[in-house]
């Protein structure tokens, strides 16, 4: 029986806050060591320190009678879009684009879960929902053109703003073969079971471009407790305590109540940046949170 979405207790609004406040520091931290190891290879390292926390609690979905191996290709395909791709396309975006355009541009996932849903699983559209849309698209033009407009005509965008938009739209797909699909009760029921059957795929995923970045070019790792530390955050939180607590909180609070705490994730980024990395928001940032949370009122209401 499926259980009714919970008031907003304290507790709830609790673990809702605490995954965009995770996901604004991992772009904050991978901006910050942008300089000490690249990318990809910090990508790698995030998920293999994930992979070696869940190890004790879903051993038994890697055995060999486990449902994972059943769905392999399903996992396989998950793990690179989810693991593998997204997070190799953020580390790359923050190369050359500070966090807050990051989580700006990551905040029109609605946008592309539409266009996704609409071009390659058949999803109908609403008018209200492309109105919406069209509105967070204004918004995330004027990050890309940092309020101004010219900056378009001329498509004189920064590398990193292409790359968060190629990883927001790998996770439209990964989001809807989520939302499309099944998976197997014993996998579904355990969150770090579900979790792991994605990992194992995404580590070998994220591994494989970790291995061509130091193939064909110019990779470095400077190994010291700064990046150390920094790696065992993103491993920790935004890789692990962010997922339970956000499974946990959308439980409680029903999946359209707790997308709204997903736009905390902007604001958290300009606060963090602001303290840690001396890059104050700007009138635009502000200005494209309005308009991509109110396309998203505007999408979302019946």
């Amino acid at each position: 029986m499926q259980t009714q979405p919970q008031r907003l207790a304290p507790l709830t609004v609790f673990l809702l806050v605490v995954p965009p406040l995770l996901w604004a520091g991992n772009a904050v931290v991978g901006r910050l060591v942008r300089e000490l190891v690249s990318p990809l290879t910090l990508n790698f390292v995030r998920w293999v320190i994930a992979f070696a926390l869940l190890l004790p609690l879903a051993v038994p979905v890697l055995r060999r009678g486990s449902p994972l191996w059943a769905h392999w290709k399903r996992y396989a395909v998950l793990g690179l879009l989810g693991i593998g791709l997204y997070n190799a396309f953020q580390y790359l975006a923050l190369q050359t684009s500070t966090p807050i355009n990051v989580t700006l541009v990551g905040s029109s996932l609605p946008l592309w879960m539409l266009a996704v849903g609409a071009l390659f699983f058949g999803a109908r559209v609403s008018s209200r929902e492309i109105g919406g849309a069209l509105l967070s698209m204004v918004g995330v033009l004027l990050v890309l053109s940092r309020g101004e407009w010219q900056q378009l005509l001329g498509l004189r965008l920064v590398p990193g703003d292409l790359y968060m938009i190629a990883g927001t739209i790998a996770w439209a797909f990964y989001s809807w073969l989520l939302a499309r699909t099944h998976e197997p009760r014993a996998v579904r029921q355990d969150w770090a079971s579900f979790l792991m059957a994605q990992l194992v795929f995404g580590i070998a995923w994220s591994g494989a471009l970790a291995a061509g970045e130091w193939t064909l070019t110019p990779a470095h790792i400077d190994l010291g407790w700064p990046l150390i530390a920094a790696m065992l955050f993103i491993g920790i939180g935004p890789a692990v305590v962010a997922y339970r607590c956000w499974g946990t909180g959308v439980q409680r609070a029903g999946p359209q109540a707790a997308s709204i705490f997903m736009n905390l994730t902007p604001l958290f980024a300009a606060v963090l940046s602001a303290a840690f990395l001396r890059e104050p928001p700007h009138w635009y940032h502000g200005a494209a949170f309005l308009l991509i949370v109110g396309g998203i009122v505007v999408a979302s209401r019946r």
